[in-house]
């Protein structure tokens, strides 16, 4: 009998891959101290208690401080209220939150499939992802983000389109990278949702502006361009199009216009492929394939931002369970995932081995945006359209006419019901409770299936001598 045959193996199979999980994530992965939630603290206590400016604030012994877009601010006004280590319990309980929310998105229906077991199992896996694990670590909202985003692909994908866009015009409100989402509505057809997440962002921002006025106006009009603000481009944890650039040219700066066509290639692909999974009603897909063009459109994407990833490594190991090919493939990219590999070009990203190493993630990201599956058939896959219940019912063909039969004249189909197109099956004697069944050439066509301290963070390691 194999290990996880009964209850007890199963137990303590995922003891044993628990502990495995605890020992390599307080060992192996370097830790990151709840940098960026010190940040958010510091940045709102010294705006609420000190009268200071949120982007004044300055992590003690550092250059770097608060980036976000400022109704970001304004949301963890409730900081002001806690010490450091309560706002690090409120921040883990909200991305508990948001991982169980994402997890049941993703992987609700095998889950339930598999009940208890493979609901820890997942957990297991997914906390070894350098991304979540990052996210966690840092304090950081990018699961947060990822809820809300997907949040509205649930309204969309159930029929529940009213507050759609909701999600995306909030996420895209405390971080503009989520904006890209709303073109992804555009191109859905989905002119009411996009609206929605339009205005929500707008009135967003326009309270943060009127809570904060002067630090609006410094935001908008010097910080939102100031990448510096954010970190080196060319430091090994930026797994972007522009990270790249930059590891190539330093110590030189990229070339714009080598980013520039580079952005708007992947911006066909991803308008090709999205506009695919959408004629194929994949939500999924569609969303999946947003997040990684984000990813690599942002002139940043730290590798803690890189949970995007997740919608598109689901589908594969979904697809993956059905083709044993794919599932090596998903298998392959999880490991490299977890491995923290790019850290080994810390130092020096120069030469052949630092070009293929140093940008592992972007390679991934890049692989998953042309070769993810997608605009299939996928077994419980939400529609992206409306549910029939929420939209007028189809026309029911033409019944054939009813025509008196008498003793000495046979029954015959109307010539109504044979200008209508509806086929005659076998006779049904009606008198014994016989069933009308459609034949072979009537019968409806089946639906579609559905660590080290001085890299404890990405932005304060210091530029290699």
């Amino acid at each position: 009998m194999r290990l996880t045959g009964t209850d007890r193996g199963r137990l303590l199979f995922v003891l044993a891959l628990a502990t495995a999980v605890a020992v390599f994530t307080a060992t192996v992965p370097l830790l990151r101290d709840w940098f960026d939630l010190r940040v958010y603290h510091g940045a709102v206590d010294a705006w609420i208690h000190h009268g200071g400016s949120v982007y004044d604030y300055r992590v003690p012994g550092t250059e770097y401080g608060f980036t976000y877009p400022p109704f970001a601010a304004v949301i963890m006004l409730p900081m002001a209220l806690f010490g450091l280590h309560a706002a690090i319990a409120v921040g883990l309980l909200l991305n508990l939150a948001a991982t169980a929310f994402v997890l049941h998105f993703l992987a609700g229906e095998m889950l339930r499939r598999h009940g208890w077991f493979g609901l820890a199992v997942t957990v297991c896996l997914l906390a070894l992802l350098e991304p979540v694990r990052d996210t966690f670590s840092f304090g950081q909202v990018n699961l947060v983000l990822l809820a809300l985003v997907l949040g509205d692909a649930w309204l969309l994908s159930t029929g529940r389109a009213r507050w759609a866009g909701v999600g995306i015009g909030l996420a895209a409100a405390i971080k503009l990278t989520p904006a890209i989402f709303i073109v992804l509505l555009l191109l859905a057809r989905r002119p009411r949702a996009a609206g929605t997440a339009v205005g929500v962002a707008a009135t967003a921002t326009a309270l943060a502006a009127w809570v904060m006025p002067d630090a609006s106006r410094f935001y908008w009009t010097e910080a939102v361009w100031d990448t510096t603000r954010i970190g080196r481009l060319d430091y090994v944890s930026n797994q972007s199009l522009q990270g790249v650039l930059a590891r190539l040219a330093d110590p030189a700066e990229p070339s714009r216009a080598a980013w520039a066509l580079a952005a708007l290639a992947v911006l066909g692909v991803w308008v090709w492929r999205a506009r695919r999974a959408l004629a194929a009603d994949d939500v999924l897909g569609a969303f999946a394939l947003t997040g990684l063009a984000a990813c690599l459109l942002s002139p940043i994407t730290w590798v803690h931002h890189l949970v995007w990833l997740l919608p598109s490594l689901a589908i594969l190991f979904g697809e993956g369970l059905r083709r044993r090919r794919l599932l090596w493939i998903a298998g392959g990219l999880y490991v490299l995932l977890c491995s923290s590999v790019v850290w080994l070009w810390f130092d020096d990203a120069s030469g052949i081995d630092g070009f293929v190493g140093s940008n592992t993630y972007v390679w991934i990201t890049l692989g998953l945006l042309v070769g993810l599956p997608v605009g299939q058939a996928r077994v419980n896959r939400p529609p992206w359209r409306r549910r029939t219940s929420d939209t007028a019912p189809a026309p029911s063909p033409a019944a054939p006419a009813r025509v008196p039969a008498s003793a000495s004249q046979p029954t015959e189909p109307s010539s109504a019901a044979i200008a209508a197109g509806t086929a005659v099956g076998p006779a049904v004697d009606t008198r014994r409770g016989g069933r009308s069944e459609p034949t072979g050439s009537t019968r409806p066509a089946a639906p579609k299936p559905q660590s080290s301290s001085e890299r404890a963070s990405s932005y304060t390691a210091k530029p290699p001598a």
